[in-house]
């Protein structure tokens, strides 16, 4: 059985030199809503890092400036994602099976529109479509992906929040379908950090703050650059850990009330 000493060194040496690949392997994000406004500038900075960068969109074909972005770092790759839709979830769900992803950041969002909540003109499609995307797609997702964020390093779940879904800042009636969503959104999380804690996963929700996007067109406040405040996002996100989950963090770095 002297064959067997050469055989048993063999394997250990092809374990050692598989766990020293893990380690030194580049960390992987997973953005959602990467094709434009804080999530491309989320796949930018992080494939500028030299991280492995997943960039999902809804419609990768007209997402140019992604594309761009994936033709200068060949470490970032394109995948579609409707986050509202339960099987586009799921397929990505299987399509990603087995491979680790350090960092899932629920970005994809959107507000509803002003016209459609409005007191006395409220649209309950809209509330149903904005519920869909802002609140039951990033639980959807968080679960679906759980063994792959598990399987991770870093071992992080981040939403980008809002301080308009905080029950402590809140002065004025507006934008129900998106205060609620989000505040909705943020308790999810809320649950989550809690749930795996143990299971040495960090859950987090930053707000960005007023960020010079789409969604933001037409607001009469000064608006950050994209550059700056994912700038900000991803540093909070570095220090984010199983110790300190379940904060909802704002852009300077502090907290907000939930």
């Amino acid at each position: 059985m002297k064959f067997l000493r050469p055989l048993a060194l063999a394997a250990l040496a092809i374990l050692a030199a598989n766990t020293a690949l893990a380690e030194t392997a580049a960390p992987t994000v997973l953005v959602t809503g990467a094709n434009r406004g804080i999530g491309l500038e989320l796949a930018r900075q992080y494939a500028a890092r030299g991280w492995q960068v997943i960039a999902a969109a809804r419609k990768p074909a007209e997402a140019t400036a992604l594309a761009a972005i994936a033709g200068a770092h060949p470490n970032l790759s394109v995948e579609m994602l409707d986050v509202a839709d339960s099987a586009s979830i799921d397929r990505l769900g299987v399509k990603l099976a087995g491979r680790p992803i350090d960092i899932l950041i629920h970005n994809a969002g959107i507000s509803g529109g002003v016209p459609a909540q409005m007191l006395g003109r409220m649209d309950y499609d809209v509330f149903r479509q904005v519920l869909e995307v802002n609140t039951i797609g990033p639980m959807h997702l968080s679960e679906k992906l759980l063994p792959n964020i598990r399987a991770s390093a870093q071992k992080k779940i981040v939403l980008l929040g809002t301080s308009e879904a905080s029950f402590g800042h809140i002065d004025a009636g507006r934008l129900y379908w998106y205060r609620s969503s989000k505040a909705a959104a943020h308790m999810l999380m809320l649950n989550l950090a809690y749930e795996l804690k143990g299971r040495q996963v960090a859950v987090g929700v930053i707000n960005p703050g007023p960020v010079d996007t789409d969604m933001m067109k037409g607001v009469r406040m000064p608006l950050q650059p994209p550059a700056e405040a994912v700038g900000k996002v991803i540093g909070i996100i570095d220090r984010m850990n199983v110790e300190n989950t379940g904060k909802f963090w704002d852009y300077n770095g502090g907290q907000l009330p939930w």
